[in-house]
């Protein structure tokens, strides 16, 4: 008895519907990057592991997916190893993993090729990534990260176009109500400044950053767990309830940040990249100036973005990124800043099923099923079926010469919209019959005129 066939946890089969819709969301994204001048790159699945360790943090090496090393890798252990635990044996019998991100990979790629590469380099990648996360709803063990990040400039022009890249990805996908918060690594830590924080700074940024799930009176209550005093959190009690637009906020911030030149540099440059966006296009309708935005700490030295929709079920960021001064550093090549935003594709394909938004038919399906009448007539319509294809419709011919019941039954359930009916009347008198399964609606056409029809209805028949 075979066992049933399962997935692992946190993995997805996509069926085609599911392709077409991916395909539909990256084609987007994709058309965006090379519009901004961003060059594609790939990188391999496999990392060794010296690649990757170090590089997330210790919960992140713990989330790394290992892979055991061929032949006999227990050959390499001894007792003393299974003494001292997993930490002594896995050096011995795992030397690469599975890409965490797209980050390091490109790092690593930067530095080995860093003679051939034109700085600034701008560059795409769309790949799957894996984590050894506890799967939950927006949150996989295999997912899709599509990355844009320019690196060898400090222009501040950059981060204004990663601005203009969101709002017209976006736009381009149907997805209106979302967010683009913005901080700048450079205000958190001025705020470090003016309470005497330092040496606390994580303390301090990991807390503030819980304000929209825990409230006001939590985050207090947590700063004075950690051991913030009470002079302290009233020097940064106004960055609780900023209100107004953009420009009112960091004014408001820039008063609380007076003393600290580290914080007004900060604003400055956040103050710059908006007046850069809006020279671009922007009308900064998306932007809001989130004080007590921290991710990214470990890494991101200037700005942050992370971008959230509203009116969605799913809460989590559906993209973020940041500035970051040494992205190559861990690799030997220091002084190598950069910025970069990752688009969350599985997260964007929840979003956008949730509120509906994908195209009603399918932006790559079949457009035209061919009937199959018999074998003798075959012969004579497989070359209009080549003339479609080389028309680049979309077209195909039921493989059997079977019941029209049952060829229409087949274009409904794929979604096809057109039969094309060739019979012997139709190739004596060379005008062919298109069916339009939308409104039923049968004409009789040349081949041209077919051709020519459905190049203006390509993905839809006529309602």
């Amino acid at each position: 008895m075979s066992n049933k066939p399962t997935l692992p946890k946190g993995t997805r089969d996509f069926g085609p519907r599911q392709m077409a819709q991916r395909t539909y969301i990256l084609d987007t994204i994709r058309t965006v990057f090379q519009k901004f001048g961003f060059q594609p790159l790939e990188t391999p699945s496999l990392e060794n592991l010296s690649v990757l360790t170090g590089k997330y943090g210790d919960e992140g090496d713990q989330l790394l997916f290992k892979i055991l090393d061929n032949g006999n890798f227990l050959a390499k252990t001894t007792d003393t190893d299974y003494q001292q635990g997993v930490s002594a044996i896995l050096p011995k019998i795992a030397g690469k993993g599975l890409r965490y991100d797209l980050t390091v990979p490109f790092a690593r790629y930067v530095v080995m090729n860093q003679h051939e590469i034109t700085f600034p380099f701008k560059r795409y990648q769309i790949q799957p990534v894996w984590r050894a996360d506890r799967p939950q709803k927006g949150r996989y063990r295999e997912f899709y990260q599509c990355d844009a990040d320019v690196v060898g400039t400090d222009s501040l022009l950059c981060e204004a176009e990663i601005i203009r890249m969101l709002e017209e990805a976006f736009g381009q996908l149907g997805i209106e109500k979302y967010t683009i918060n913005l901080n700048h690594r450079q205000i958190l830590n001025g705020l470090v400044e003016v309470i005497g924080a330092q040496g606390k700074e994580t303390d301090l940024l990991v807390a503030i950053d819980k304000l929209d799930k825990i409230g006001k009176e939590k985050v207090i209550g947590e700063l004075q767990e950690r051991g913030f005093s009470d002079e302290s959190i009233q020097k940064i009690a106004p960055i609780f309830d900023l209100e107004g637009s953009t420009s009112e906020k960091l004014s408001t911030a820039q008063e609380i940040v007076r003393d600290s030149e580290t914080g007004q540099r900060g604003i400055a440059e956040l103050q710059e990249i908006l007046a850069l966006a809006q020279s671009l296009g922007s009308t900064l309708s998306h932007i809001r100036f989130d004080l007590t935005l921290a991710r990214g700490l470990s890494y991101y030295t200037g700005t942050i973005f992370e971008v959230k929709v509203q009116d969605a079920t799913i809460s989590s960021s559906i993209s973020g990124g940041g500035r970051y001064d040494n992205l190559t550093g861990v690799f030997g090549l220091p002084g190598v800043s950069g910025v970069g935003i990752s688009f969350g594709v599985d997260r964007i394909y929840d979003v956008m099923e949730d509120l509906g938004l994908f195209p009603t038919e399918s932006q790559t399906g079949t457009q035209v099923l061919v009937i199959n009448f018999d074998k003798e007539l075959q012969s004579q319509v497989l070359p209009v079926l080549s003339q479609l294809r080389s028309e680049g419709i979309r077209a195909e011919m039921y493989p059997e010469a079977v019941k029209l019941k049952k060829q229409f039954g087949y274009a409904d359930k794929k979604g096809i919209p057109y039969a094309l009916v060739i019979g012997t009347n139709e190739l004596e008198s060379g005008e062919y019959s298109l069916k339009n399964f939308r409104n039923g609606e049968q004409q009789s056409l040349s081949l041209e005129a077919i051709i020519e029809h459905l190049r203006v209805t390509p993905n839809r028949a006529d309602r």
